[in-house]
């Protein structure tokens, strides 16, 4: 069925089939236990992977994240790499759109409410594939305006939990000043925003915060320094302040959903000096110039 023809009685639930425990069911008719601890406790994972052209993009990178994440939650992961990528390309089948966004998901399974971790229960596993939105040609010419503020999300921003109530509330603080982004600040430096890594260029350079456990690990941090040392851009993870975030040269969101993406305007300021102030520089151009071939190569 076409990805555009909605479901019945379920708003805009799209007319597309999920994946849930080992069975291909449509969206619309999915349904888990109310004691999953997924719904109970936000005590799940997930991964989100691109899709160019019917292709999975960093496959691989993916799955490694994914099997760290579910191993510091000490979950099992209830699927081969290759039932994985067997599930994946089936989902996307089903979609209308060759470009698509492929969410994954495993929850620890359904057990009475307890919060010590239950034993030789099965996980519960969802997965399913929308048509992807990419940032429109407006910002990527534009760039896009963010806010900042104090991150006061949990300590372990490195497992990419289910349990997302701090993101929500840290990216409604920019929906509700029509921003793209919270960029978040925690003891004076800068760690990610709600749902991006964040980069900032000084001198020619692409600096990233470095890995802790308040900042997840994304795809895209190996990705970026791979094309750095292709087109010749210093890159180094690094501690970076406040004040370095407020006068950067250049500021770059990247992600899954976003790819990379210029941030022109932060805290109602334009980002940037010169010639380039409030406007998308030149690391952000080659940048997005070499992720659109590295699209090209490292899709399966």
């Amino acid at each position: 069925m076409s990805n555009q023809k909605q479901a019945s009685g379920v708003g805009s639930l799209p007319a597309v089939d999920c994946y849930l425990n080992g069975e291909f069911t449509p969206l619309a008719e999915a349904k888990v236990s109310v004691m999953d601890r997924g719904f109970i406790f936000g005590d799940g994972v997930y991964e989100m992977l691109p899709v160019y052209e019917r292709r999975l993009f960093r496959f691989e990178a993916h799955m490694d994240r994914l099997e760290r994440s579910l191993a510091k939650l000490r979950i099992a992961s209830p699927l081969l790499r290759a039932e994985w990528l067997g599930v994946a390309r089936q989902l996307i089948e089903g979609v209308g759109a060759d470009d698509q966004w492929v969410y994954l998901q495993v929850t620890r399974g359904v057990a009475p409410r307890n919060h010590v971790m239950p034993a030789d229960i099965t996980p519960t596993v969802f997965a399913y594939s929308t048509p992807a939105r990419w940032p429109c040609a407006e910002e990527r010419h534009q760039g896009v305006a963010c806010v900042t503020s104090r991150d006061f999300r949990w300590e372990r921003g490195d497992i990419k939990s289910t349990s997302l109530l701090g993101n929500v509330l840290a990216r409604q603080i920019s929906a509700d000043q029509d921003a793209s982004e919270t960029i978040l600040l925690r003891d004076g430096f800068l760690t990610e925003a709600s749902a991006s890594n964040v980069w900032i260029v000084k001198e020619g350079a692409l600096l990233g915060p470095p890995k802790s456990e308040h900042v997840l690990e994304g795809i895209r941090v190996e990705l970026l320094r791979e094309l750095c040392e292709d087109i010749g851009v210093g890159f180094n993870l690094r501690p970076i302040s406040e004040l370095e975030l407020l006068s950067a040269d250049e500021i770059i969101l990247s992600s899954a959903t976003k790819e990379v993406l210029a941030v022109t305007q932060l805290d109602h300021q334009p980002v940037g000096h010169g010639a380039l102030h409030g406007k998308p520089g030149p690391v952000y151009a080659r940048l997005y110039e070499a992720y659109q071939a590295a699209k090209r190569r490292q899709s399966i």
